[in-house]
């Protein structure tokens, strides 16, 4: 439903098509002009219109550094309709509007209370705002393998551990569609004194639905950086930063925002990002209604399955796993005797259906507004020949030649094993602050050499994929020991240079 009429508008688009029909003729960049020079590849993977409206830097266009036309009539129209005071488009991904949130929000030396899950663009954020930040771990879903949010506990006895850190940096909701009660967390936060900065990449379709989970800019946060690529109809590569203007200046997040973006902004993005706002605003609620309607009748015949369970409400309302997202569909396979990369090649292999994500156990679907009956008949269908093979005494000789490598069903006992008997180590202490870290020389060790030395690297294992170590950190014993006995199982580890993990980058 239309929030008012005004919301009907798509002004970038707009502008971008009347400099198409205007018939001016092209002595400006792109070097394809238009379409005029492109290969017939480029034709066919862009199409005719498109090219002739892929341009930048004409007067009507607007200039995304210093927005006074189209674009900033398409960004205040983002921020009336997510119910912010500013909204920012953002061409380098979610990854550039968290760099540029914490930048807003921090300055050299602040500490800021950090998951240890966030995603690794929020190291890169550390290392350009040179702030240091102070991890709290999330809380861990054991059966599962899963690391949710944060707890309104730990929010609260790191606040007050902590009053020197300027702001929370909070993940919600997560890969696996956990929220955490952003709105209770705002309170302790701003109660602090703190600036709450909420990495809601995967819930930019939150707003538009009353049955999710309510969208973090509704719930108090300060600065939210959103995918709109991820769940809603903007291409690749674009996404939206929200701000709320009471703690922090709208001026510091536009200085912010010019620093870290390109001066080339691609205006098929931009305009992607005006239509998917379009889009919502005109019939949201409707096609959201239609997703999670089929979300729900898909968890529940997936959990009629023999061998697979998909999690829903019933695990919710737990510390860090506040509300769900149901069209996130995360489906543990290990009752079937396969790991989550095994399902995963397997699906793909024999019946083209590409998954999100893998872990050691479980493997993640995303539904979105676009799918329908069909699809979500298709993915159900894939699932029950799944089980149907990997039930078969012996395994078929098909699934046999679609599981590499072939002990895959012994890796995933010893996955298990290892999850049991070793436990996460405590996050190790910092010696170096990330940006020092970042700019020392760094060199290969073997990794049963490591302890006392300082990482130079941020490493993480799938299941939980929390990092065991982050750059600047010095490894423990424990860490050690960890990690061998993750590289012994065959998780999957990333961050890493080495990814056998035989050895380690340290500082110099």
């Amino acid at each position: 439903m239309i929030a008012d009429e005004s919301q009907k508008r798509a002004p970038l688009a707009a502008a971008m098509c009347a400099y198409r029909k205007d018939g001016a003729l092209a002595f400006h960049t792109p070097g394809h002009k238009q379409g005029a020079g492109a290969h017939v590849l480029l034709r066919e993977l862009v199409t005719e219109t498109g090219l002739r409206e892929e341009v930048s830097l004409m007067d009507e266009l607007d200039d995304l550094h210093e927005p006074r036309g189209c674009l900033k009539d398409a960004q205040d129209l983002a921020a009336a309709l997510y119910g912010a005071d500013a909204a920012f488009f953002a061409v380098n991904g979610t990854t550039g509007a968290i760099h540029a949130m914490l930048l807003a929000a921090l300055s050299p030396g602040d500490a800021v209370l950090v998951p240890r899950n966030a995603h690794r663009s929020v190291f890169g954020g550390l290392v350009l705002a040179d702030a240091r930040p102070i991890y709290i771990e999330p809380e861990v879903d054991e059966a599962l393998g899963i690391a949710h949010g944060l707890s309104v506990e730990a929010v609260r006895d790191a606040c007050s551990r902590h009053p020197e850190a300027r702001a929370l940096f909070l993940v919600s909701p997560t890969y696996y569609g956990v929220a955490s009660d952003v709105r209770s967390i705002a309170e302790i936060v701003h109660e602090a004194g703190m600036t709450l900065l909420v990495d809601e990449a995967h819930g930019a379709h939150l707003a538009f639905f009353e049955e999710l989970p309510e969208a973090a800019m509704a719930a108090g946060a300060d600065l939210v950086a959103q995918s709109t690529h991820k769940l809603l109809g903007a291409m690749t590569q674009a996404s939206l930063l929200l701000l709320r203007e009471t703690r922090v200046e709208k001026e510091r997040v536009q200085r912010a925002m010019r620093l870290l973006t390109t001066t080339s902004p691609n205006y098929l993005l931009m305009a992607s990002l005006d239509i998917a706002r379009l889009q919502m605003a005109e019939a949201g609620a409707a096609y959201l209604a239609r997703a999670v309607g089929l979300a729900r009748e898909l968890r529940r015949e997936i959990n009629g399955i023999a061998g697979l369970f998909c999690f829903g409400e019933e695990r919710m309302g737990g510390a860090g796993a506040f509300a769900l997202d149901p069209l996130k569909i995360t489906v543990t396979v290990t009752g079937l005797g396969l790991t989550g990369a095994e399902a995963a090649r397997i699906l793909r292999r024999a019946h083209k259906i590409e998954a999100e994500l893998f872990d050691a156990r479980n493997v993640l679907f995303l539904l979105t507004y676009a799918d329908t009956e069909a699809s979500a008949a298709r993915l159900l269908a894939a699932l029950r020949a799944l089980a149907k093979d990997a039930a078969d005494a012996g395994r078929t000789a098909q699934t046999a030649m679609l599981i590499q490598p072939p002990a895959g069903r012994a890796a995933s006992r010893t996955v298990e094993k290892c999850a049991s008997e070793v436990l996460l180590p405590a996050a190790p202490p910092l010696a170096l602050m990330p940006r020092e870290a970042f700019y020392r020389c760094a060199v290969c060790c073997p990794l049963h050499d490591a302890a006392g030395r300082i990482a130079a690297e941020t490493i993480a294992f799938y299941p939980p994929g929390i990092p065991v170590i982050c750059t600047g950190e010095v490894f423990t014993a424990d860490v050690c020991r960890y990690m061998e006995a993750m590289r012994a199982a065959g998780l999957k580890v990333t961050g890493a240079a080495d990814a056998t993990l035989r050895t380690v980058r340290v500082i110099d």
